[in-house]
C-alpha cells in the first residue's frame, strides 16, 4: 500500500450485521452490537493511516420501517457511544440526517458529543443517522426554493455548487472511496450526489468481520484506479508529467 495515496475521505455502508448474527443463531441486534467493534477498529485504522474523513451509514430513513425491537436496539447502541472513543484518537464527531425523527434523548446525546469534540483536529467521523440521499436532496431543494421565493437567490444563479452548499455534507469533501460490506451490489440511497466520482468497492465480508486488514485491501484496490473525472488517460498522464516538472 502506497502511504502517499491514502484516500482522504472514505464512506462505508456497514451491511451484514443482521445476517451475520442470524447465521450464528443469534438475534439480529447481537450483530449490530458486534458491529460496533468493527467501527472502533476501522476508525482507529483510518486515523492511523491518515484518512481525514470517515462517513458511516448508521441508520437510514428507511430503517425506521424495521421491527420496533431492532430500531430500539440500534438507537441504544447510538446512546452507548461514549466520548472516550473520540477522545482517544482526537476524532471530531459530526452527524448528518433528519434529526427531527430522533428521540430527544438520542439527539441531545449526539449533539453533546459534537460540541465536546468540535475542537479535535484529528480525523472527522461523520455518522449518517436517519439519513437518505433522497431526503437530503429534497430538503436542499426546499431550502433553495425558499430562498428564490424570498428573493435572496435568482433561479438563473442556481449551480451545482448551490446544491452542494445546501446538503448536510457541505462542510466535507466528497468521498474518494465508498466501501460496502455484506455482498450486496447497490448504493441504498446513500450519498448519491457526493459519490458521483467516488471509487466503489464491494466486499462479501459482513460488517462485524470487517477489520484493518479488510480496510487495507479496499485501499489497495483504490490505489490501482486512475481517477480521470471525465478526462482521457492521456490527459491525466500529461497533467502528472507537468506536476512533476
Amino acid at each position: 500500500m502506497d502511504k502517499n495515496r491514502i484516500p482522504q475521505h472514505i464512506a462505508i455502508i456497514m451491511d451484514g450485521n443482521g445476517r451475520w448474527a442470524t447465521e450464528k443463531g443469534k438475534a439480529r441486534s447481537y450483530g449490530h452490537f458486534k458491529g460496533i467493534e468493527a467501527v472502533v477498529e476501522t476508525a482507529t485504522a483510518c486515523g492511523n493511516l491518515g484518512v481525514k474523513y470517515l462517513t458511516l451509514y448508521v441508520f437510514s430513513t428507511e430503517n425506521w420501517n424495521r421491527p420496533a425491537d431492532e430500531v430500539s436496539a440500534l438507537m441504544k447502541l447510538v446512546l452507548d457511544q461514549q466520548s472516550y472513543l473520540f477522545d482517544k484518537n482526537n476524532t471530531r464527531l459530526c452527524v448528518i440526517g433528519d434529526r427531527s425523527r430522533l428521540s430527544d434523548e438520542v439527539r441531545e446525546h449526539l449533539e453533546a458529543l459534537e460540541r465536546k469534540t468540535a475542537s479535535y483536529d484529528g480525523m472527522t467521523m461523520v455518522l449518517a443517522i436517519s439519513y437518505s440521499s433522497r431526503w437530503e436532496i429534497t430538503d436542499a431543494t426546499r431550502s433553495i426554493a425558499q430562498k428564490v421565493k424570498d428573493g435572496v437567490l435568482k433561479v438563473e444563479d442556481i449551480t451545482e455548487e448551490t446544491i452542494t452548499q445546501h446538503l448536510n455534507t457541505k462542510d466535507f469533501p466528497d468521498p474518494d472511496l465508498l466501501i460496502r460490506t455484506g455482498g450486496e451490489l447497490r448504493i441504498s440511497n446513500y450519498l448519491l450526489w457526493q459519490i458521483a466520482y467516488s471509487e466503489l468497492y464491494f466486499t462479501p465480508v459482513y460488517w462485524p468481520d470487517f477489520n484493518e486488514q479488510e480496510l487495507v485491501k479496499a485501499i489497495e484496490v483504490f490505489q490501482t484506479k486512475q481517477r480521470r473525472y471525465g478526462k482521457t488517460e492521456a490527459q491525466i498522464e500529461e497533467e502528472m508529467k507537468n506536476n512533476i516538472k
